[in-house]
């Protein structure tokens, strides 16, 4: 019998038993699905978006159905970090699985408290800030757009809290590369590539948009290649670990992020169709391995690379 294939991969000094995490927004705070699998079978899960205080979210209509996609303007609803802390955390404690919190804020002081706040909390494996929100202080633009502001954010991040420290792209600039660099030089030990693609759904009948902040963050397959072309270009420009996330839906998929440079995956919207598809693509993956003679998944990291 032929060995199996070894599918532990280390994305910023995290060592994952397997590459496939639930993405932020859409695992819910882990525990609700424990119902339905071990989440030791996990290598992973990122949390919702953890704010400073409770965010109630956007007003409906937040979620309009595509094409090979969906658009969300759920507006980060959130318990808030102390409620986190004291509810949601605990009965993670044996989870078996890592646990990676998505945070964020409404201004950069925000950020930072939510981080501090999260300062030695028992069973955290490492953060993963949510540059894609407003910033306030700036006008009302996404803290990821501007390098230098999404330096400084990172940096001050970094520095109130020492667990390992992913960055969450936003795919809504002209320069991938120049947003990655600025995370790596603020002290980022990864980068989650991509968030959402900007779009609007308009419903005919109507006669205005289907969404009531108009416009949403679209995700699904639709935006796999859009994905796929951003790891390839942060693996060829920087050295710094990424994490693949958009339209993963197939172990193949997978396997594609792998080769284009991540190291590990988020699984999203895939889960909304189908609640265990993060298991069925797990299972999946020895198999294709086997077929595709890679024998440690690690070993082939940004290997179509050119």
């Amino acid at each position: 019998m032929n060995k199996a294939p070894d599918l532990r991969v280390t994305v910023g000094g995290v060592e994952f038993a397997n590459p496939i995490l639930a993405a932020s927004g859409c695992f819910g705070w882990g525990v609700e699905y424990e119902s339905m699998f071990p989440l030791s079978l996990l290598g992973g899960f990122v949390t919702k978006g953890l704010s400073l205080n409770p965010r109630t979210g956007n007003a409906p209509a937040r979620i309009a159905e595509t094409a090979s996609g969906m658009l969300n303007s759920i507006g980060i609803e959130s318990v808030g970090v102390d409620a986190f802390l004291a509810d949601k955390l605990p009965p993670l404690a044996n989870a078996g699985t890592r646990v990676i919190v998505n945070l964020f804020g409404e201004t950069e002081d925000e950020y930072v408290e939510v981080a501090r706040r999260l300062r030695g909390a028992t069973g955290l494996d490492a953060l993963e800030l949510n540059a894609s929100c407003p910033n306030t202080a700036k006008g009302g633009l996404e803290f990821g757009i501007v390098p230098d502001v999404l330096r400084s954010l990172t940096r001050r991040v970094r520095d109130a809290n020492p667990l390992p420290l992913f960055v969450k792209l936003t795919p809504n600039v002209t320069d991938i590369t120049a947003t990655a660099r600025a995370a790596l030089l603020g002290g980022a030990d990864a980068v989650t590539a991509i968030n959402t693609l900007r779009g609007l759904a308009i419903d005919a009948e109507k006669r205005r948009p289907v969404l009531s902040t108009r416009f949403g963050g679209l995700s699904g397959p639709a935006i796999k290649p859009v994905a796929l072309a951003m790891v390839y270009q942060i693996r060829r420009a920087l050295p710094i670990p990424i994490i693949g996330c958009g339209g993963i839906t197939s172990a193949r998929d997978v396997v594609e992020f792998i080769l284009a440079g991540a190291s590990a995956v988020q699984i999203g919207t895939a889960l909304f169709a189908n609640p265990l598809a993060v298991t069925e693509i797990l299972a999946a993956l020895p198999a294709l391995c086997e077929r595709l003679g890679i024998e440690r998944l690690a070993d082939h990291v940004g290997a179509a690379v050119v």
